[in-house]
């Protein structure tokens, strides 16, 4: 099992009536009336502080992520923090997790395979690249990418990526989106032939089959919980694995979950139920129609989404719910050490997760909470989930110099 620390950056003192005053969390937040920017300086400094912090307590990997004219997360270049992480690192054995540039919305992709390999050179070898689609939120109105042409530009961008990355000859692209006359990578990955590349989702059946086909890991990013998504995973992602004639390793399996611990169930109520309440009634607060813009969706992920609306059926009753509901069903697993490994332990053998993202900073939760989240967490809850699927499978998704010191240790 690789654990790695999760972050979204948000803003952590938004208004107590910010779901009833704003439209939405994300794109049209007035900066103005809502944000300082040297407050926000905090935010990122705290940031950067907590996923150090992680890496040193433990962490296989620490996770950065891409998004735009929002409050409930606010990396829009996820480079610039991971390379500021990759060089904080150096000497640890832990990866630089970028989940990650989205590839539509980068414009030529080229820069994203130049800044990928200035990571992976700056950590020594140490990069994850994820390659998100990205949301509609970000994608198509934020930056303007019409819905209908995102996956077209999504998987002609991939593939120039790899080309980049991987050519000993300056080659020509002439593709539909993009047209390059020479393009000649200057850095290269360290990796060779390239960095592992992950891709995340939240349950769409045709990046289930993208990924699978590429043979990359699939990371499901959900904040429904474990529960929420088996049976996406279970009968999504993991029959089109077994129907595309791939190997069932957990380490093609990567999940986002929340987690928060504290030294009993009652403390951990009392700790970190207003910032998980905070957390989805406030950073979750955007219109249900702009997830899914006409032509965001594929008509294979459309259909699927249109006969298993869980995600919708979630989010319709999102205010509703307070903590013991959050806690109950697993969207967050939040207690005592005992509690935490038992549900963690359960949830990855159920979804056969070999590549665990946590999110300990969840919310309005302040920075020295987070830092004792993080702390409890790999000292009394990781030891436990360390060893699953080590003795049965190899992580293929994983940097290679990081696997080479696994095995020497």
């Amino acid at each position: 099992m690789k654990i790695s620390t999760f972050h979204l950056m948000p803003h952590r003192e938004l208004p107590d009536d910010f779901e009833k005053r704003y439209e939405s969390v994300w794109v049209t937040p007035p900066w103005h009336e809502l944000a300082d920017a040297e407050r926000v300086g905090q935010y990122y400094n705290w940031t950067l502080d907590e996923l150090i912090y992680a890496a040193k307590a433990g962490s296989d990997g620490i996770c950065t992520n891409e998004h735009h004219q929002n409050a409930y997360g606010f990396m829009p270049s996820p480079n610039l923090m991971g390379s500021v992480l990759a060089r904080a690192t150096n000497g640890m054995d832990c990866a630089v997790v970028q989940m990650g540039s989205t590839l539509p919305a980068t414009m030529p992709p080229q820069r994203v395979a130049e800044e990928y390999a200035m990571i992976d050179s700056i950590s020594g070898g140490r990069l994850i690249a994820g390659m998100p689609l990205g949301t509609a939120m970000d994608v198509n109105m934020a930056y303007g990418v019409p819905p209908i042409e995102q996956r077209e530009r999504y998987r002609e961008a991939h593939d120039l990526i790899i080309k980049a990355w991987t050519s000993k000859d300056i080659f020509a692209w002439n593709g539909k989106y993009f047209q390059l006359p020479m393009v000649n990578l200057w850095p290269r990955p360290i990796q060779q032939p390239h960095p592992p590349i992950w891709v995340p989702g939240s349950g769409s059946t045709s990046t289930f089959h993208y990924t699978v086909e590429q043979d990359h890991c699939y990371c499901f990013l959900s904040y429904f919980g474990n529960k929420s998504a088996a049976r996406s995973v279970r009968d999504g992602y993991w029959g089109v694995v077994k129907e595309k004639g791939r190997d069932l390793n957990p380490y093609r399996m990567g999940f986002l979950q929340l987690v928060a611990v504290a030294e009993t169930d009652a403390q951990a109520e009392e700790l970190y139920a207003k910032h998980i309440e905070y957390f989805y009634h406030k950073l979750l607060h955007i219109p249900l129609e702009w997830f899914g813009p006409p032509g965001h969706q594929d008509y294979r992920s459309l259909s699927n989404s249109l006969r298993n609306p869980a995600i919708l059926q979630q989010f319709l009753t999102l205010k509703e719910k307070r903590f013991k509901d959050f806690a109950r069903d697993q969207f967050v697993i939040c207690g005592s050490p005992s509690t935490v490994r038992d549900q963690l332990k359960e949830a990855c053998e159920d979804l056969r997760i070999g590549n665990l993202m946590v999110l300990f900073q969840i919310g309005s939760m302040p920075h020295e909470l987070a830092l004792q989240n993080t702390d409890l967490f790999f000292r009394e809850v990781a030891p436990a989930l360390r060893d699953m699927w080590d003795d049965e499978w190899e992580n293929h998704w994983w940097p290679t110099t990081l696997r080479q010191s696994t095995a020497a240790a």
